[in-house]
């Protein structure tokens, strides 16, 4: 949590902590997003609010939807440590990215659209799980109408591009020009001085697939030259492996979290899976993590860790630091 936020925030985030209906949550999340400072520091926690603000207002309007009409639902449940949505063009090789990188097996075709619904699959980096959702191409003159709210409410995106197409560069700027319409924009860097809520920004890595084409490497110095420094843009190729060990790690830094292990009052720490919460979290937050009600019960904690002398006694507020490990006390 960024240091020096006014107390009106802070009493605006208590208020959100115990809000009983969404329009509630929703209703607090705005009153934080407008008292928050918007500098440099705060630019992880302003897309993390506007991307709670979204995921609230969908929620909202689905269950008004919900009641007035059934009907196929595109949203994905949301698993692991983040959600990260893998966009681009047709024929950029998205589907074959997610199979290299987790266990799903979607369509893989050399023909456009293939995908044509959210597909989802588990990265595993290190002891932690990544979701990744496959998401249909997005084109000038074809977007489906589902795949912005799915984008806005991920945590960052990888966006693919075609080494083996001379037009790989155009395709990505339709992509780019399509979302940003629709108030969604992927960014390298997220913005520090975003005031408006509506638009959204996605932090995103550019993936440059088909690293074995012919001429792929005359055409990634043609990418890197076009989006530097708006992308970090990392070559691969998802059929012959190369590159796949940076990009699990690279997918993972893009979620801007860390990750804390647990422990019982005398027994081991439980290494097994650890919780993730966004860096600069608290003790506070990993309680909330675990369990709302443990968050409104919490009184201290004991660490082991950075910072810290063994089993150290903090205060709710303590910042933690990745690796920590932490006895929670009611």
């Amino acid at each position: 949590m960024p240091a020096n936020l006014p107390p009106q925030y802070s009493k605006a985030e208590e208020e959100y902590r115990h809000a009983a209906s969404p329009a509630e949550r929703l209703e607090k999340l705005r009153e934080m997003f407008r008292l928050l400072p918007k500098h440099k520091g705060t630019e992880k926690l302003q897309s993390d609010l506007k991307q709670r603000i979204s995921r609230l207002k969908e929620e909202i309007e689905g269950a008004k939807a919900g009641r007035k009409k059934g009907g196929m639902s595109h949203r994905v449940p949301r698993e692991g440590a983040g959600q990260v949505v893998l966009v681009g063009p047709p024929n950029a090789g998205k589907s074959a990215v997610l199979a290299a990188l987790t266990k799903a097996h979607p369509q893989v075709a050399p023909y456009p659209f293939t995908t044509r619904s959210p597909y989802p699959g588990i990265m595993a980096f290190e002891d932690v799980r990544v979701q990744l959702v496959d998401l249909p191409p997005i084109t000038s003159d074809y977007l489906e109408s589902w795949v912005p709210s799915l984008v806005r409410s991920a945590d960052a995106a990888l966006l693919v591009t075609d080494l083996s197409s001379d037009d790989s560069a155009d395709a990505v700027e339709s992509v780019l020009a399509r979302l940003a319409a629709v108030h969604t924009e992927l960014v390298g860097t997220l913005p520090f001085d975003a005031e408006d809520e509506t638009v959204l920004h996605v932090k995103t890595l550019m993936v440059a697939n088909k690293l074995d084409a012919e001429g792929a490497r005359d055409r990634l110095d043609v990418l890197r030259e076009w989006f530097s420094p708006r992308f970090e843009v990392l070559p691969i190729s998802a059929e012959g492996g190369q590159g796949l060990d940076a990009l699990r790690r690279v997918t993972y830094d893009l979620l801007g979290v860390i990750r804390v292990y647990t422990k019982l009052p005398g027994k081991p720490v439980d290494r097994a899976r650890p919780f993730t919460i966004p860096i600069g979290g608290t003790v506070l937050d990993l309680a909330g993590e675990i369990h709302r009600d443990l968050e409104q019960m919490l009184k201290y904690a004991r660490v082991w860790g950075s910072g810290v002398f063994d089993g150290q006694t903090v205060k709710r507020d303590h910042e933690l630091h990745d690796g920590d490990i932490v006895e929670l006390h009611v």
